[in-house]
């Protein structure tokens, strides 16, 4: 069984409640349930934090023993150096999400230091990119 586990960074423990015009109306809890009882041949599970440091500590603790990463990094895709850093370092893949379409949005949320390190880049499905995110490691 592949064992995956999801990081979410800033804000997105405010879905549901956050521009739900952008977001949606469900919170990540309802999301990952969801999940759950769809992929029930996969590990799942999830990590949300809103400081960038304990992000880059929960990369590099999963990074060489789990079977995939999907990652939201949220505002500190744009902005994290570090984040970057850590999925170089680490032999799990990782799979870069994000709810909304990035580049239709401000010119400053263009810029990832996430996807140049990442197996690929899922986003502007809602909070569906996250199935797909997980859809691509069960064929891979």
């Amino acid at each position: 069984m592949k064992k995956i586990i999801i990081i979410n960074g800033p804000n997105i423990n405010l879905l549901g409640k956050r521009e739900p015009e952008i977001y949606g109306h469900d919170t990540f809890e309802e999301v990952f349930q969801k999940l759950k009882g769809e992929f029930t041949n996969i590990e799942l599970e999830h990590f949300q934090s809103n400081i960038e440091g304990e992000l880059i500590d929960k990369i590099q603790n999963v990074g060489f023993s789990y079977d995939g990463i999907i990652l939201n990094a949220a505002a500190y895709t744009h902005t994290s150096i570090g984040i970057g850093d850590a999925i170089k370092a680490i032999s799990t893949p990782v799979v870069e999400v994000h709810i909304s379409n990035t580049f239709s949005r401000e010119a400053f949320r263009h810029q990832s230091y996430i996807s140049p390190n990442a197996k690929g880049v899922i986003l502007g499905f809602g909070l569906q990119s996250y199935e797909l995110a997980l859809h691509s490691f069960i064929t891979s």
